[in-house]
């Protein structure tokens, strides 16, 4: 049993033995097939600060990797960093990114509490968001040094995994110039609508954060800001374009199928994580401030 820590709260990892060691012969099969392997762990429903630390802690680990790599440490050279991808649901939660302003929320301490709404600022770029229940969140970990080292070709690929699936269902995703996401009749003034969000953090080539895809999503949330800082443009999700409630698990499928595609990668599923305490216990110091 291996642990990951972070800001003081233990997530233990209960990955057994043969999983492991698929995850190695994966790392071989890599160099026969040219595929990159990619854990994938579905973390159901989580609260931000929750998997923030978890995104943090698998981040450390791979900084740790090529800092003894860089290094030449003994050893050194059987090391590798891993590749993460995990799905998430939130409970109600508005993150404004470091480039963000407070002014793109519109509601105040008292409001967002009354609705049980919390409140970050968070490391990733972007201005401010919404996660929430029948919303898949997903969180890549991956080391773009084995991905090609372009940010902007990296944002643009979590858009075509998600443009893929929404291909899918039959709908027509599109990029907006200028505007990092995924929509829907973009160029149409007054129709676009933006059903897919997208903010990511880079150090040393290792990336968190991600994206934020509405399914089933409740939408008077997002009354509450200025979504991504846009104005006069507005929200929408797969159940609205569709006019019926989606499986959420349908939903994920598709993801990973077109996440595999676009990375070139493979997805090795990992048992779930557990989690022994509730999460908005073992909140982040210094990360919420709610807005006065």
């Amino acid at each position: 049993m291996s642990a990951s820590e972070h800001s003081g709260h233990l997530l233990v990892d209960n990955t057994p033995k043969q999983k492991v060691a698929e995850v190695q012969r994966g790392r071989s099969e890599t160099c026969r097939t040219m595929k990159e392997p990619v854990l994938f762990r579905d973390l159901g429903k989580m609260a931000y600060a929750e998997a923030w630390n978890y995104q943090e802690s698998l981040l450390q680990e791979n900084l740790q990797i090529k800092g003894r790599i860089r290094a030449e440490e003994p050893g050194s050279e059987h090391l590798s960093t891993s590749s993460y991808l995990l799905f998430v649901e939130h409970p109600p939660v508005y993150t404004l990114g470091k480039s963000g302003h407070a002014e793109n929320v519109l509601l105040n301490a008292s409001e967002m509490e009354a609705r049980g709404i919390r409140f970050f600022h968070t490391n990733r770029g972007g201005d401010i968001t919404f996660h929430g229940p029948e919303q898949v969140v997903g969180y890549p970990i991956l080391d773009l040094e084995k991905f090609g080292t372009d940010i902007g070709k990296y944002l643009r690929n979590l858009e075509e995994m998600i443009i893929r699936t929404l291909a899918d269902y039959g709908i027509r995703g599109e990029r907006s110039k200028g505007e990092t996401g995924v929509w829907i009749q973009p160029g149409m003034p007054g129709k676009e609508r933006k059903i897919a969000a997208i903010g990511v953090r880079c150090s040393r080539w290792i990336t968190m954060h991600g994206f934020a895809f509405n399914i089933n999503t409740d939408l008077s949330y997002f009354d509450g800001i200025i979504p991504c800082g846009i104005r006069n443009k507005q929200v929408s999700s797969l159940a609205k374009e569709l006019g019926r409630n989606m499986d959420m698990a349908d939903v994920k499928a598709h993801l990973k199928i077109h996440f595999e595609e676009v990375f070139n990668a493979s997805l090795i599923s990992l048992e779930p994580v557990n989690q022994p305490a509730p999460p908005e216990a073992q909140e982040p110091a210094g990360r919420t401030a709610l807005i006065k």
